[in-house]
This record gives C-alpha cells, sequence and structure tokens, in this order.
C-alpha cells in the first residue's frame, strides 16, 4: 500500500508595514516583541481547540498564529529608503489550516477566509488594526501576500504544501533502524545512494535550522574517509 500523501496544515502570509503596530500590552515594546517568535494565540487551550475546530473543517476562531520580524534583524532586506522610513515586514504563519480544505475549485476564497482569520488573530493582542498599517504599491493595491498551501504545492512541487516535505520524524535512530551507510547514521538518506536529503524533509533537519545540508555534508565526507 503506497504511503499517504504529506499533508501540510498551515497559511503563511506576508505584509509590509509603515511601522511596527502598537500592542495591546503597553509595558512590551514593539521591538521586543518582535524581536524573536511572537507567537499568538498559542496556549495549549488554545491550540487544541483550534485542533478540534479543524478537523471539524472549521476555521479556528482564534486562529493560532507564529509571527517573524525579519526586517528587525536584517534591515538589508528593505531597501534603504524603506528601512529610513522605519518599514518593517512581518511573515506569520497559521496554524491548524489543513491542506484537506482545500481545491483548485476553492483555493482563492479559502485563501481570502483564511487571511481575514490571520489579521483578525494578530489584532486580538495590538491596540491597533494592522490592515492600517499597510503599505501600498504603486496600484494603491495593499502590500499583504497570502499563500496556502495549495499555492505551495502548485508554485513548488511540495506535497501536500508540507512545508518539511513530509511528516516529521524523531530526531534519533531506532534501534532496528538502518544505518550501514553514512547517510543513514546521519539521517539523510534516499532510495538513490548518490543523492541525500539537505533540507527540512532530514531525519534531524526542519524549518530553517540548516541541519539537513550540514549533515548531508557531513555524510559525504565521512563516507569519503570509508572509502
Amino acid at each position: 500500500m503506497p504511503a499517504p500523501k504529506p499533508e501540510g496544515a498551515q497559511v503563511k502570509v506576508n505584509l509590509l508595514l509603515r511601522r511596527l503596530p502598537r500592542l495591546r500590552d503597553t509595558s512590551v515594546t514593539a521591538e521586543a516583541a518582535f524581536g524573536g517568535t511572537f507567537h499568538v494565540n498559542e496556549t495549549y487551550i488554545q491550540l487544541e481547540g483550534a485542533y478540534d475546530e479543524a478537523i471539524r473543517g472549521i476555521i479556528p476562531d482564534r486562529l493560532p498564529c507564529e509571527i517573524y520580524c525579519h526586517s528587525l534583524s536584517d534591515p538589508s532586506i528593505l531597501s534603504p529608503e524603506l528601512a529610513a522610513s522605519g518599514a518593517h515586514t512581518l511573515t506569520v504563519f497559521g496554524l491548524h489550516a489543513p491542506n484537506r480544505w482545500l481545491s483548485d475549485e476553492n483555493n482563492d476564497a479559502t485563501r481570502a477566509r483564511l487571511q481575514e482569520a490571520v489579521l483578525a488573530s494578530l489584532n486580538s493582542v495590538l491596540a491597533e488594526p494592522i490592515e492600517d498599517l499597510l503599505l501600498t504599491d504603486a496600484a494603491g493595491r495593499p502590500c499583504i501576500e497570502t499563500k496556502t498551501t495549495l499555492d505551495l504545492e502548485h508554485a513548488l512541487n511540495l506535497p501536500g504544501g508540507n512545508i518539511f516535505h513530509g511528516p516529521l520524524e524523531w530526531p534519533f535512530l531506532e534501534d532496528d533502524a538502518p544505518r550501514g551507510t553514512a547517510a543513514e547514521r546521519w539521517g539523510v538518506a534516499t532510495r538513490y545512494p548518490r543523492i541525500l536529503v539537505c533540507g527540512a524533509g532530514a531525519r534531524r533537519g526542519g524549518g530553517v535550522s540548516g541541519i539537513g545540508g550540514h549533515n548531508a555534508a557531513m555524510a559525504v565526507l565521512e563516507a569519503e574517509l570509508d572509502d
């Protein structure tokens, strides 16, 4: 029986803002809040409730979100003019948005609904609507981009829009796991001996850690030493 197709469960929203938003919690500066990974509506109870809603095919009322402000750590991603103006980027991942909801027929409508849910979740912790801070392009359109799992599958051939390429695994080798080659020991093996997994689909890799690439390189070096 073939393995089930991987399934992503996230929606990604990119925003370009004229400045960072003010927070409801006035004891925390925007720079401090957005300087790392900003978690919104991600308590255990909220995550569990959102999962239960998602399983029933309902977009969670308070969609759990994780936010990254790359322009705070690396202003060079903006033009000098934008950086000097105080503009910032936000990347928001909305969770519990499974690919099973989507089809070619409903993707546009579902993308719009998910974008609304992400912005509403973000606004729940802000002192001002995030929509009011969006910069506009030359045509006057808000600088916001939303990608569903189906969008990622179409654009990047990610199976099911899964950003990890498949189900995550424990980082360690099981006792009965094959370990006859360097690639198997480093968790980067494929069915082809000269092709290694360098990205998020590696056993010990994931996200933007770079661990998969490191381990693939180490496997190559170890194999060369073995030869």
